[in-house]
């Protein structure tokens, strides 16, 4: 039961990133932003949905056990990838969206995590993908989430990469 309270939470914590995210696409767009990629949003949201979906039904279906030398540790790996996001979203504040909007001759961000990482917030992806199923040993969930997440971000990363004109 605390399992799927932490899924739901997670849940949560993604709507709240949603509203976020569409106000700041509001505010991106009306100062000249323009949209790279939208083709793989659609791709991004329900693969996402799918995880925390994924995480429920295998626990229930399948009767994950919850063991405490794996799970305590990958609930510690989902809190400090939540934390990552939202430094992630604090450090670009106006200019985060859940999408590829780029305003014309503003600087790259280069504070916070960016001044490591050109894309920090997919390594918290990436580590919430994998943690939050091994949380309750959903496995099935875990792996294949992270092997499909690993195709979209090649897309992803790509298309910021072009828009952000990294080489």
């Amino acid at each position: 039961m605390v399992y799927y309270l932490l899924v739901l939470t997670v849940g949560i914590e993604r709507f709240a990133e949603l509203i976020v995210s569409r106000r700041n696409t509001q505010w991106a767009f009306a100062h000249g932003g323009k949209e790279f990629g939208h083709k793989h949003y659609p791709v991004m949201v329900a693969l996402h949905t799918g995880l925390l979906l994924g995480c429920v039904v295998e626990v229930w279906a399948l009767h994950r056990p919850f063991l405490p030398w794996l799970g305590w540790p990958m609930l510690a790996v989902v809190a400090l990838s939540h934390a990552l996001r939202w430094w992630c979203v604090r450090t670009l504040g106006l200019r985060w969206n859940t999408r590829v909007i780029v305003i014309p001759q503003a600087p790259l961000v280069r504070c916070g995590p960016y001044r490591w990482l050109h894309h920090p917030n997919y390594v918290a992806v990436v580590a919430e993908g994998l943690a939050l199923p091994l949380v309750h040993t959903a496995w099935l969930t875990a792996s294949t989430f992270t092997v499909a997440n690993a195709a979209l971000l090649r897309v992803r990363i790509h298309v910021e990469n072009v828009a952000l004109g990294y080489r």
